[in-house]
């Protein structure tokens, strides 16, 4: 599954760090080449001796360690980076989740994060109390490394090494495995390879005045997840973003803009030549009818606003759209609402909606995990459980590409 796969496995300082030998194993076993980096804590909770063993390599710690893969090289820390086709880091704690995110880099491990090529991946498994992981710091630390690209492996529930019982578990080392090959897996046969796909994300705003919005909570991550999974199967991407502070997947054309107008206007430029189109915008129904220029004073004790329709994109693609062309849309609601989804999958003409309700903890704008419901013009329904927006684009588009026309 990994044959001549080269791996760096970056361990870090919590209790976890005694399953990372059974993970170094099931990485050899799958034909990898294994090259463990750990911070100077993790070296309390597992033997070096018994890292350098399973992975037959000196484990790598400083910055100027002079052993590792090749010949003797000064500047280890950053041909690593050239060597390595993915970094696993397991267990991340919070304080190098942080570190990462801030760019730091005076270990071997930060370094190797810093220098890894942009095109190579990298799988995240945090473990820590399930405090920890739910603390508004750690929180916003993982969300921007995921909007850098990486994977964020979500923790398992369990008991803790706190005595409490809760999320925060590091997930099996057979789980990270099969993470990172699924990562690592090429684009093969896909029927995505070659075609032309367009992805909305994120908010839209519609201004009030010269400073003044209405907009909403999209953080853009599911459509940029989608986004970078059609890349990475072979696809040419255009990415139309609404303003969220998220890094350009790589491989993927990227058009900003501002308002539903503006994204309609970005879009209908690809609706005529592409292959698919994917509405995973949370674009604003409704935008105020006479914006202000300057600033809207505040007078009076009360102020109406009259608002009006904005452009309907998915329907107006849906209107233009040639035979072949495939339409996908997302329809979200705080609680129920599937047979919205239902109608909105009808009314629309689409042909897969993808419904989901926001809890705001695990589901939703701004959180690292969703879960969907998939709806196909056929009736069939595909029950996805929470999973990291990562993943859940994969199993989006699994059911997407069946629905492309064969060449």
């Amino acid at each position: 599954m990994l044959t001549g796969k080269n791996i760096i496995l970056g361990i870090c300082g919590g209790i976890a760090a005694y399953k990372t030998p059974h993970l170094v194993r099931l990485f050899k076993k799958a034909g990898a080449n294994v090259q463990v980096l750990a911070t100077a804590s993790a070296l309390q909770f597992v033997s070096e001796l018994s890292l350098a063993t399973v992975s037959r390599r000196p484990v790598l710690r400083g910055l100027f360690e002079l052993e590792g893969p090749g010949d003797e090289d000064k500047t280890m820390h950053i041909t690593l980076g050239e060597w390595a086709d993915a970094l696993v880091i397991a267990p991340a704690t919070a304080n190098t989740i942080a570190r990462l995110n801030a760019g730091l880099c005076d270990d071997m491990l930060s370094v190797c994060f810093i220098t890894l090529r942009p095109d190579k991946p990298v799988l995240i498994a945090p473990a820590m109390d399930g405090h920890m992981y739910g603390s508004p710091s750690v929180r916003r630390n993982l969300s921007a490394l995921a909007g850098q690209g990486c994977l964020i492996l979500e923790p398992e529930s369990g008991d803790l090494a706190s005595g409490q019982c809760g999320l925060g578990r590091m997930p099996e080392p057979e789980a990270i495995v099969k993470a990172l090959v699924a990562m690592l897996q090429p684009a093969g046969e896909s029927a995505l390879k070659g075609r032309q796909v367009v992805v909305t994300a994120g908010p839209t705003r519609e201004k009030l005045d010269d400073v003044r919005f209405l907009s909403n909570y999209s953080s853009g991550k599911m459509g940029f997840a989608v986004a970078r999974e059609a890349a990475r199967r072979g696809a040419l991407v255009r990415l139309i973003a609404g303003p969220v502070n998220l890094a350009t997947p790589q491989g993927v054309e990227r058009i900003d803009v501002e308002s539903a107008s503006g994204m309609l206007e970005a879009a209908s430029r690809f609706f005529g030549e592409c292959d698919l189109f994917i509405g995973a915008a949370a674009v604003a129904d409704y935008r105020p009818e006479n914006p202000v220029k300057g600033k809207i004073k505040k007078n009076d004790e009360e102020m109406e606003l009259r608002l009006v329709r904005n452009p309907d994109i998915l329907g107006e693609f849906s209107a233009s759209r040639r035979p072949g062309q495939v339409s996908v849309g997302f329809a979200l609601e705080t609680a129920g609402g599937i047979g919205y989804a239902k109608e909105k999958l009808e009314r629309k003409r689409l042909d897969l909606v993808a419904f989901n309700v926001s809890d705001g903890a695990t589901t939703g704008f701004e959180v690292d995990t969703n879960a969907l419901t998939l709806i196909d013009r056929e009736g069939h329904v595909t029950e996805l459980p929470v999973m990291p927006k990562g993943e859940l684009a994969g199993r989006l588009l699994d059911a997407v590409e069946p629905l492309l026309p064969r060449r």
